[in-house]
């Protein structure tokens, strides 16, 4: 037995409450330095091959049969991975895996689940709702051997664990979900994995801060770390990659909770992208998620305020960013914002983190704070620098193609930005003065310096 310190790893034979290597304090967690407690053992001494002699597989993938969590994989599960799946409670974790691991077994593959924070009964009236589970095998144990076990023997084509904070190994001493225990039943979880070419998804509980609870190794360990986002009192669930070793980690997977369960938003554009017309204070922008396109309705009020500080709140996009923004209208764009409260929301709960999005952004801000509505049938698309001028967007063709899609007429972008097709007409703009002329109304009001006129 030794313990590690988990910001600089570390490790002394007893517990310190201050680290000697780092000085951090309450950073020393416990771990097993073997198996048995004892000195790990040493390896076979494998031989090494060269590289050009693996064989690759021609069936790496396989799909999970909901196109939202294949589209986020990556292309869907490859064998012998290990997964993290990561959200809050309630959000909807177990119900989009459970809908996963049944079109998996109905396909012809075997699929295991094992349950550490619910009953079987309680799996099965879930699984009775949803409809199509019932050729998934069930396993509700707590203890990591007994899992290990089961998967090397009978070794099925995908595990689910729900959740690796309930797993423990009873070679340590700690309780279920610490540091030591996490650390412990992923490393064991990812050999067990490698060997037998299981596909292994781990359900993580995240902190107060929104990452996966446990120690940061925990994300070096898996092949893949996804996000699952949302308030569980909305109807909506965004999926994210934040770590993907075979494929991208800008996709973007769209849900929505029904009685039946969760459903996929194959055109997440038609919901997010909708507006009313003459509205003030609110613009589309063509925003890019990895391989997809999505139009976003970006919202903002701009209010008078009599705090010494205005407020700059944003919510679904960086706050650094909105202030840079805001910057950027009041120096270059002649928007006074110095004695106002600026708020920005993207609708859905969806966030952007592409500089493709600072053309919307202020086309909002600028909406509200002259009370001008943005010209109908507008969306726009570009990065804005600190000088004014608006730089091109990536991939602006796959951008006006969603746009003609969904009957877009205008589309706001940087100069020199082209399409193949007619539609939407491009109104490129060099400045951002420029592309507030061309994209907004006749103004009816305005948030002035000193207040409202």
């Amino acid at each position: 037995m030794q313990f590690t310190c988990s910001e600089c790893e570390a490790t002394s034979g007893r517990w310190l409450g201050r680290c000697p290597g780092c000085a951090a304090f309450g950073t020393l967690v416990e771990e097993l330095h073997g198996r048995d407690g004892s000195t790990a053992r040493r390896g076979s001494g494998r031989r090494p091959e060269r590289l050009g002699d693996v064989r690759i597989e021609e069936a790496s993938r396989f799909s999970t049969g909901v196109p939202e969590l294949d589209r986020v994989l990556g292309g869907g599960l490859v064998p012998a991975s290990l997964v993290l799946l990561g959200g809050e409670p309630g959000v909807g974790k177990s119900t989009l895996l459970l809908s996963a691991l049944g079109s998996i077994a109905r396909s012809g593959r075997p699929a295991l689940l094992v349950t550490g924070e619910e009953s079987v009964a309680q799996v099965r009236l879930r699984a009775e709702r949803l409809g199509g589970a019932d050729d998934v095998s069930i396993l509700a144990e707590t203890e990591l051997d007994a899992v290990c076990a089961t998967l090397e023997r009978d070794t099925p084509a995908v595990c689910v664990i729900d959740s690796v904070q309930t797993l423990y190994a009873s070679e340590l001493a700690s309780a279920p979900g610490s540091v030591a225990q996490v650390r412990e039943a992923a490393a064991r979880l990812l050999r067990v994995a490698k060997e037998n070419r299981v596909a292994t998804i781990l359900v993580g509980h995240v902190t107060k801060d929104g990452s996966v609870a446990g120690p940061r190794v925990l994300e070096h360990l898996v092949d893949c770390v996804l996000q699952f986002e949302g308030d569980r009192y909305h109807a909506h669930r965004i999926l994210r990659s934040v770590k993907n070793r075979f494929g991208s980690t800008n996709e973007l997977g769209v849900f929505e909770m029904t009685a039946a369960g969760l459903e996929g938003v194959p055109e997440p554009s038609v919901l997010f992208g909708a507006t009313r017309t003459g509205e003030v204070g609110a613009a589309v922008a063509v925003a890019l998620e990895g391989t997809r396109p999505i139009l976003l309705e970006i919202q903002a009020l701009v209010s008078r305020t009599d705090l010494a500080m205005p407020r700059r709140v944003g919510t679904g996009v960086d706050p650094k960013r909105l202030a840079m923004i805001v910057a950027v209208l009041a120096r270059h764009a002649s928007v006074p914002l110095g004695s106002a409260d600026v708020f920005v929301n993207v609708a859905g709960g969806v966030r952007i983190d592409e500089p493709g999005a600072d053309l919307a952004i202020a086309l909002a801000i600028a909406s509200a704070a002259r009370g001008a509505p943005a010209k109908d049938g507008l969306a726009a698309f570009g990065e804005l620098g600190l000088t004014g001028r608006l730089r091109p967007a990536a991939q602006a063709e796959r951008r006006l193609e969603e746009c003609a899609k969904l009957g877009i007429a205008v589309a706001l972008a940087p100069e020199g930005t082209q399409g193949r097709s007619p539609t939407p007409r491009v109104a490129a703009a060099e400045t951002l003065r420029q592309a507030l002329q061309a994209g907004l109304e006749t103004p009816r009001e305005s948030v002035a310096e000193g207040g409202e006129t």
